[in-house]
């Protein structure tokens, strides 16, 4: 049984077709592209439909939502925010529940989890880095934001070195929400294939001693998937969390 090429069927990215190629670079409609499109949808036709239903469900769902959005606003974006938290409670709201769902997709039978794929957290950390910039530049005024960006006080000789390093911290903030995301939503499905895998060494081994190694396999990965409702919360909780420091961050001058 090759372990690896189990890990890479069911984790790494799978293209279906080329969309446009430019310059040798191309871009392919891929399963992970396909399933935040699906989220996308999904979110869009709940959420909508939660805040226009009149029926028992409708009313279920809506009080759920009601309940993460109030969370979010008061206890995540208001105590940085303060007045202007609805300006950005829109954008903390859809990071929420985008990575919430596509967390859940993987845990769909024929499902893939988009946010198992570096390149997608990385894009999710690309935004949070323009919202830092652009919430700096919009609270404080450019050359005001530009100005705090290193602490005030100090030498110029000490701020030319303070500020690629203040720069540097920011790149490295978004490098850690990247990384985060990816590792801690790869690993669950990894130790569950791994759990799985044990059947088939063993039954390699003794076809007795895999039949008796499959019940505790299969309740074990299906430990790890349990979990993984939790982790998808989670994470998704801590990187609205995290964005919301670290665009706080640039709000407020040092």
């Amino acid at each position: 049984m090759n372990f690896v090429g189990m890990l890479q069927h069911h984790l790494l990215d799978h293209s279906f077709f080329t969309i446009a190629e430019f310059g040798g670079t191309k871009l392919n409609f891929s399963k992970h592209l396909l399933m935040m499109w699906i989220v996308g949808a999904v979110l869009l036709i709940a959420l909508s439909w939660a805040a226009r239903s009149e029926t028992g469900a409708g009313r279920l769902l809506r009080s759920a939502i009601e309940a993460i959005v109030l969370f979010i606003r008061d206890n995540i974006l208001h105590p940085i925010f303060h007045e202007r938290t609805h300006f950005y409670l829109p954008y903390f709201l859809t990071l929420f529940f985008f990575i919430f769902l596509t967390n859940l997709a993987g845990l769909v039978p024929y499902g893939a989890t988009a946010t198992g794929n570096i390149s997608v957290t990385a894009a999710l950390a690309l935004c949070t880095f323009g919202l830092m910039q652009f919430a700096g530049i919009k609270e404080q005024g450019l050359f005001s934001y530009i100005k705090h960006i290193a602490p005030g006080g100090v030498p110029w000789p000490v701020l030319i070195i303070l500020y690629p390093i203040e720069i540097l911290g920011m790149l490295v903030k978004c490098v850690a929400l990247t990384i985060r995301l990816f590792a801690n939503m790869i690993a669950g499905h990894i130790v569950a294939l791994a759990f799985l895998s044990l059947i088939f060494i063993f039954g390699e081994m003794s076809r007795p001693v895999g039949y008796l190694v499959a019940g505790p396999a299969v309740g074990l990965a299906l430990f790890i998937n349990t979990l993984d409702l939790l982790v998808a919360l989670l994470q998704a909780y801590i990187f609205t969390m995290l964005t919301a420091l670290f665009v706080g961050a640039s709000v407020h001058p040092h």
